[in-house]
């Protein structure tokens, strides 16, 4: 034991710099060194008390000649003719004291990088009763989430940042849910869900499909995270309609089959009073023509009466069959002077019910393929993640305007779904581009919904994984309750702003320079973030890399096959019962 704790000094407490309990620095040994993210840690004798151990990561080395005083020196001592010595010097971010008594550690004293119980002790992996592993850290071994600050028990929701296409952010949100359902810490897998909304083409059409890429190197990669290299095992797959298509086939291209068009009818646009998420920009709490928006709602809820079984409605006298027809009768009613009192409201005069009007009817393009009258309703076409452990609902033939109906109304539905199943699992909700839904300036009803769940979310087993290029583009309240904040290749213009505070200097600038797949992780219950590597994703990300449905899985119709692992608690379980498997795309 002595031997291998010798064989892990790296160095000594500097002399030279100002030790102190939260900061202090390690003189490197010759033949040692020390790179960024290491985790040391050094013991202190304390007279009348237990030895002191602090703990803490590398977030700075340098490297320097000791004896030189000019630039120009470096040659003569590459020359031999000035004496001088190379020093290399960490510096090191404490991030745990055991026991709690906070003194600096002594110039001298002997620094060890931490390894095994000693690294989980430094990074209170030791106390994480419920620990979900995000990836690899730089020294090759797991890193670890506290559950507890994700499932609401001490904390919930995730916040991802970093420049698009680079960042990986789609990846790193699927892998942590992979990470979340086959790592077996939730207590009710059952009963938990995951929301997908995709808006960047059809890549997350093929969860459920391994990746030919997968080898037995990537396999071993998951398997020192405790985690099998398999695609997602449960997962309902959703897309608006064919645009003039009234068959209802998904607007789809890539994937041919086991994907269903989603659309709402005009009966219940009426009854359940969606007309506000029409209005899902974010405007000026101060325009009137919003009071115009509720009266009306309001007004087809009690006026509309479904007309057959396609979802057609009777409207103030008038069989309404398409969203245009809808609009139209709308606009009749709040211009008309007769009649623009009943539907506006009492005291609206012909200027806000003209701005009303003018929004309403430029919504008849982006929202008439998904608000219908004219197809053949069936109960597949709404969007529910009652069947499946994921439901990914695809946005990307959207324009931005019907992206935020869809968002609004099925984040709403789902939160008043689980709000009235009670306690019991969890809905992961993962957004993509939450600076369009919730951005800092305005108000509209999508981002109302955003605010409860990162506000409300907590108690009501609803957990928001947001993801976007620049959080100081995001709605202050959302980013601030986010217990995890994670970040990967970042602007520089964007990384010197408030919101990323908890990254140390260093980090901030590496994280101008981080590649695909590297993302800081930062949680409550460890002072400094953490660098991780997450590996490439087991499903399929495109077309091209879907190598099937995986052997076992519970994609088809059957039960599971000799495919599922010991100890499967889905094992046997038919596919709408069996939740999601596994990983993420870069």
């Amino acid at each position: 034991m002595q031997q291998n704790k010798q064989a892990n000094v790296v160095g000594m407490v500097a002399g030279t710099e100002d030790s102190t309990p939260l900061t202090f620095h390690v003189a490197v040994e010759r033949d040692a060194y020390l790179q960024l993210d290491d985790v040391v840690v050094t013991v202190r004798e304390v007279a009348g008390r237990e030895p002191v151990m602090t703990c803490g990561i590398v977030t700075q080395v340098t490297a320097r000649h000791e004896g030189a005083s000019f630039d120009s020196d470096v040659f003569l001592i590459s020359d031999g003719v000035l004496p001088a010595e190379v020093q290399e010097t960490a510096e090191i971010s404490t991030t745990r004291v055991e026991p709690e008594c906070y003194v600096p550690p002594r110039p001298g004293a002997l620094v060890l990088r931490a390894t095994g119980d000693e690294r989980a002790q430094a990074l209170y992996f030791d106390q994480m009763q419920r620990k979900v592993p995000v990836g690899m850290g730089r020294d090759g071994e797991p890193i670890y989430l506290n559950m507890e600050f994700l499932d609401g028990t001490r904390g919930a929701h995730v916040s991802i940042s970093g420049i698009s296409g680079v960042a990986t952010k789609t990846s790193f949100a699927l892998f942590l849910l992979h990470s979340i359902f086959r790592c077996g810490v939730l207590s009710n897998a059952h009963n938990s869900k995951a929301l997908v909304f995709s808006v960047k083409g059809e890549d997350l059409l093929f969860l459920d499909q391994i990746n030919t890429r997968v080898d037995a190197e990537l396999r071993g990669e998951y398997a020192r995270l405790g985690l099998p290299a398999e695609p997602f095992g449960s997962v309902g797959f959703f897309a608006p309609p064919t645009p003039g298509d009234l068959t209802g086939r998904p607007h789809v291209s890539g994937r041919t089959s086991g994907v269903g068009a989603f659309w709402w009818t005009l009966a219940e646009f009426c009854s359940q009073e969606l007309l506000p998420y029409v209005f899902a920009d974010a405007e000026d709490e101060r325009n009137q023509y919003t009071m115009v928006v509720h009266q009306v709602a309001n007004r087809l809820r009690r006026d509309a009466s479904a007309a057959g079984r396609d979802g057609a409605v009777n409207v103030d006298g008038k069989l309404c069959r398409t969203y245009e027809d809808l609009v139209e009768l709308i606009c009749d009613r709040v211009t008309d002077d007769e009649t623009r009192s009943v539907w506006a409201g009492p005291a609206i005069g012909a200027g806000t019910s003209n701005a009303f009007v003018r929004r309403l009817r430029s919504s008849q393009r982006a929202l008439g393929e998904l608000i219908r009258g004219d197809l053949p309703d069936t109960p597949t076409r709404k969007v529910s993640t009652e069947n499946h452990q994921v439901t990914v609902v695809d946005l990307h033939n959207l324009v931005e305007r019907a992206q935020r109906f869809v968002v609004g109304v099925v984040l709403a539905a789902e939160t008043a779904r689980k709000e009235k199943a009670g306690p019991g699992g969890l809905l992961f909700t993962m957004l993509d581009e939450l600076n369009k839904y919730a951005p800092r300036e305005g108000s509209s009803p999508i981002k109302e919904v955003l605010l409860d769940i990162a506000e409300r979310g907590r108690s009501l087993g609803v957990i928001l994984i947001g993801a976007q290029q620049t959080a100081s583009e995001v709605e202050r309240r959302i980013v601030s309750n986010s217990s995890v904040k994670i970040v990967g290749r970042l602007d520089a213009a964007e990384a010197s702003r408030p919101e990323y505070g908890f990254l140390p200097a260093s980090q901030r600038i590496r994280a101008t320079l981080a590649k695909p797949g590297a993302m800081f992780v930062s949680q409550p219950e460890i002072p400094v973030p953490l660098a991780v590597e997450f590996p490439f994703p087991a499903w399929a990300t495109r077309l091209s890399e879907a190598g099937g449905v995986l052997v076992g899985s519970t994609n088809g119709t059957g039960p599971r096959g000799n495919g599922a692992r010991p100890g499967d608690p889905f094992a046997g379980m038919p596919a709408s019962q069996d939740p999601f498997e596994d990983p993420p795309p870069f």
